[in-house]
């Protein structure tokens, strides 16, 4: 048998690199790994899934199932990093790990690298295009024929920016430090200014006013969920329908046909937060019960990994009157399975910049902050987080520079030194949640002979997980999920005295505490966990009877009983 690949962590694989990649662990690791097409991108390549589990105990669709996905937008491809350092601590922990073997031996994790590989495939090409998502044009097929289309116009690989001199430009060099650039002042005049362009090409340039050009392809991938779909006036880049993009429906369709699906995570970049629901509600609007689930978590992922957990609607809006919407709606609001945005890496915290607020930062901090960031990238990134400025002839304005902060490789993702390190957060968080998912388990079975040719059989089954079955109230309200839904397979020659040959029980709490121990009231549902069912049937002794129970997070139980 192969062995077991070592993925450089350090590196991002291009699509076709990465499909070798795959394919290796699914072909050293058989009985653990097995490689599959979730679907066809807009362009025609594979979204590779991976569904991991101990096949030896069950088909994965028996079992309760945690979905992981990453690098649904284009360049932020340290999400597929995650993904594969996780994939690869789960096939290497099987041997040594008790953890790692009690979870692939109980449950599935589905887990898609890359979402976008289109996207993902033009940000890693040597002149790069550094695009929201998908390659497709949107909302309009035509090319721009004026303005500035930002691309590598060196060659170089990177798209800085361009620093033209201009009286009234927004920006001056930093009195002690001229390499950087800060703001002008209000009221401030005088002074030697610039203006800060994107690094590109102009067409039809009239020697006065640029204009940025948006990205032809306009699509945002995650904007694209069923769940409080807007047009296009209202939520930027959702397409012209829910699910009209080929990536996003195939996860849809994937999902909605595996209840199994209890929790997910999806890996973005960047600001190293955890971010938990809802997008759309206050925490004081949300389902109390689940709630309380997610802020206990959330609280555990972060010491784990080190990432604050933020409220989206709180701590992370773009815009304090603006409401985004995503995957975390359509996965916890509509489907009522938990759901976790993580942003990896901050390259603010990383210069030693602690005290911000996530998103206004980028709005505006103190020049300090500035400052800090330069001195971490000439000494931890070679300068290279801050290119210096340097001359370049552009061919419609002339005599410009280029320079400053390389976005894709040191902000939106991390440089190569630090992608492992950052991947390897995750790991002990994302099993704890999978782990945490409920779990149907065979309690017992009876066979009582009440006569010559009748017999009681009676099934019980207990939810072994910290979750209930349904997961969240959430999923309840929606009527999302059914109760346990026990049956008895009769053959022939045996028939039903009294029951139903398919009985739906009740939901299966968790072993989750529902208070303290230091609560006014004692917990009266002690058992709520358990629920069991009974049949008289008729039949001749020695006859096996097949019995199944499913819960639609919580998997499947099958057993067998003979008339004896």
């Amino acid at each position: 048998m192969p062995a077991i690949p070592i993925p450089r962590f350090d590196q991002f694989y291009r699509h076709a690199e990465l499909t070798r990649l795959l394919q290796d662990y699914a072909e050293a690791a058989p009985a653990l790994v097995r490689l599959s097409s979730l679907g066809k991108s807009f362009e025609g390549r594979d979204i590779w899934l991976l569904t991991i589990t101990n096949t030896a105990t069950g088909a994965d669709t028996d079992k309760p199932a945690f979905w992981v996905d990453g690098n649904i937008h284009a360049a932020e491809l340290t999400a597929g990093t995650a993904c594969l350092y996780w994939l690869h601590s789960l096939v290497t922990g099987w041997d040594t790990d008790p953890a790692v073997r009690h979870l692939l031996d109980t449950r599935v994790v589905y887990l898609v690298p890359r979402l976008n590989p289109d996207g993902a495939e033009l940000a890693l090409l040597p002149r790069p295009r550094h695009i929201r998502s998908s390659t497709r044009a949107y909302p309009w097929d035509e090319a721009p024929v004026d303005g500035l289309t930002v691309e590598d116009i060196d060659g170089d690989g990177r798209i800085l920016q361009m620093r033209v001199p201009d009286p009234h430009g927004t920006y001056k060099k930093h009195p002690q430090q001229p390499r950087l650039l800060v703001a002008r002042e209000p009221g401030e005049f005088g002074g030697e200014y610039y203006r800060l362009i994107p690094e590109g090409l102009l067409q039809n340039f009239d020697g006065i006013r640029v204009s940025v050009n948006p990205d032809r392809e306009g699509l945002d991938l995650n904007r694209n969920f069923p769940a409080f779909w807007r047009q296009e006036f209202e939520q930027k880049g959702a397409g012209p329908y829910p699910t009209s993009e080929p990536e996003v429906r195939a996860m849809v369709d994937f999902i909605a046909r595996h209840p199994n699906i209890g929790a997910a995570v999806s890996f973005h970049t960047h600001s190293g937060v955890i971010l938990r629901p809802m997008g759309t509600q206050s925490d004081d609007e949300m389902t109390p019960e689940d709630l309380w689930t997610y802020k206990r978590l959330s609280d555990i992922g972060a010491r784990l990994t080190g990432y604050p957990a933020l409220s989206i609607w709180h701590d992370f809006k773009y815009h304090p009157k603006q409401v985004i919407t995503g995957t975390q709606d359509w996965i916890y609001e509509h489907l009522g399975a938990l759901f976790w945005t993580v942003e990896i890496w901050a390259p603010n915290k990383e210069a030693g910049i602690t005290d911000y607020k996530w998103i206004d930062w980028y709005r505006e901090h103190p020049v300090e902050d500035d400052m800090k960031l330069l001195k971490w990238s000439d000494e931890h990134c070679a300068g290279q987080a801050h290119v210096d400025w340097y001359p370049f002839r552009h061919p419609q304005l002339g005599m410009v520079e280029l320079g400053g902060w390389d976005r894709m490789n040191y902000w939106r993702n991390p440089p190569p030194a630090l992608r492992e390190r950052e991947a390897a957060r995750f790991p002990a968080w994302l099993r704890q949640i999978a782990l945490s998912l409920p779990r149907l388990e065979l309690l017992r079975t009876e066979v009582r002979a009440l006569g010559e040719d009748t017999w009681r059989v009676r099934f019980a089954v207990a939810n072994s997980g910290w979750l209930p079955a349904y997961v969240t109230q959430r999923a309840r309200e929606r009527k999302v999920v059914r109760g346990t839904v026990f049956q008895i397979h009769l053959p022939p020659g045996v028939s039903l005295v009294s029951g139903r040959e398919r009985v739906e029980a009740g939901h299966l709490e968790g072993h989750a505490p529902k208070t303290s121990q230091q609560a006014f009231l004692p917990n009266l549902e002690v058992t709520a966990d358990r629920a069991v069912v009974e049949w008289v049937v008729r039949g001749p002794r020695g006859t096996a009877l097949a019995l199944t129970a499913t819960a639609d997070r919580a998997g499947t139980v099958r057993t067998e009983v003979t008339l004896d």
